[in-house]
């Protein structure tokens, strides 16, 4: 209400009293107060309920000796209805009870009065539709906090999203980058020092290099295609195959073995395992060349085991530093499969990388 509520006193005590020739009375003053407290229902809405209220009350005992302005009831239900807009439910629902009983009885006591429906009557409707008003600002309230946390959870959930897209696609490039530079560099360094002594191990050696760079080119191209929403062939159990293969063209010692289904197998668990084969026979070329390795694939369409070991370097190593990234990438996309990965030394000096990925299913 705020500034109207000074016309407001004007209009229901002022000029009802200045006619009736009261206007200097002690019940005008506190009725002329209590109406003017209402210009800062606003910003304090409990304490005009309070504060206007208890001078109400008193204008009320002091009328029980004489006149009293019918319209100062206006002020009442006023009142009553920012009563409810600053008191919660409960509060409020005990103020107003409290209030119209106090009322009932100065009135009774005062005036005589044993009817309480008038007061009712001024009191309620403005208390119950003034909680109507409270209760929709309120939900309305609440319906805007919690549009604001949506929005910052989306915005939340699209960095976590876009983080993870960018986490995945360094470690493919790591995967596809990573071994065929390692074998490029490897064969390169080889066939440096046959090219005088061994022209046709040479020539292997530099075949071996093409090769590695066709297929990353490839593995290059697959990717791009599918980022930019291009359909590709799923991966299955054939990449370890072929993997191992252009390893062993390339002069490793390399051994592959399956055991159980290879049909069926998911495309994210497949991709996955060629992945910790990929990753392992490059690290094996970098860090024990001339090493035999033994490769083991087993499992079902709900799971797969993979274990890659090596025996110890039989030669020099070539001088192929690693990120460190590689193992650390598998493990943690392997992790979000349900699965885990382990790596360390084997008793005879050599390195072991073993791999469950996905569930396995167990017996009831």
């Amino acid at each position: 209400m705020g500034w109207p509520a000074i016309p407001l006193v004007l209009l229901v005590v002022v000029l009802p009293t200045a006619w009736h020739g009261s206007l200097s009375s002690a019940l005008t003053a506190c009725l002329v107060a209590s109406g003017l407290s209402l210009i800062w229902w606003r910003t304090h809405p409990r304490a005009v309920a309070l504060t206007g209220g208890a001078l109400w009350l008193l204008a009320a005992a002091l009328g029980g000796h004489g006149w009293f302005p019918d319209l100062a009831f206006v002020i009442m239900a006023l009142l009553s209805a920012v009563a409810a807009l600053g008191f919660r439910s409960r509060w409020a629902g005990v103020f107003l009870a409290g209030y119209l009983v106090a009322l009932f009885a100065v009135l009774h006591f005062m005036w005589g009065e044993t009817n309480p429906v008038p007061l009712i009557i001024f009191g309620a409707p403005g208390f119950l539709a003034a909680t109507v008003l409270r209760q929709r600002r309120e939900t309305a309230e609440q319906l805007a906090a919690r549009g604001r946390e949506l929005d910052e959870e989306r915005e939340l959930f699209a960095d976590l999203t876009l983080r993870h897209e960018r986490a995945r696609i360094a470690a493919e490039l790591h995967d596809i980058i990573g071994h065929a530079i390692s074998v490029m560099i490897i064969q390169a360094a080889a066939g440096q020092r046959l090219v005088d002594r061994d022209p046709a191990a040479a020539k292997q050696a530099f075949a071996s290099i093409a090769e590695s760079a066709r297929q990353g080119r490839d593995d290059l191209q697959r990717l791009v295609d599918l980022l930019g929403g291009t359909s590709v062939d799923s991966p299955d159990l054939a990449l370890i195959d072929e993997v191992v293969t252009r390893a062993a063209r390339s002069g490793l010692d390399v051994s592959c073995r399956f055991e159980g289904s290879r049909e069926g197998v998911p495309a994210p668990l497949a991709h996955l395992a060629f992945r910790v084969v990929q990753e392992s026979l490059t690290n094996a070329l970098r860090y024990a060349p001339g090493a035999a390795v033994r490769v083991a694939v087993s499992g079902s369409d709900r799971f797969l085991r993979v274990r890659v070991e090596n025996e110890p370097a039989r030669t020099d190593r070539p001088g192929v530093p690693g990120t460190g990234r590689g193992l650390t990438g598998l493990r943690e996309r392997i992790q979000q499969e349900g699965g885990q990965l382990t790596a360390g030394p084997t008793e005879d000096g050599g390195w072991a990388v073993g791999a469950v990925i996905g569930r396995e299913r167990r017996p009831a």
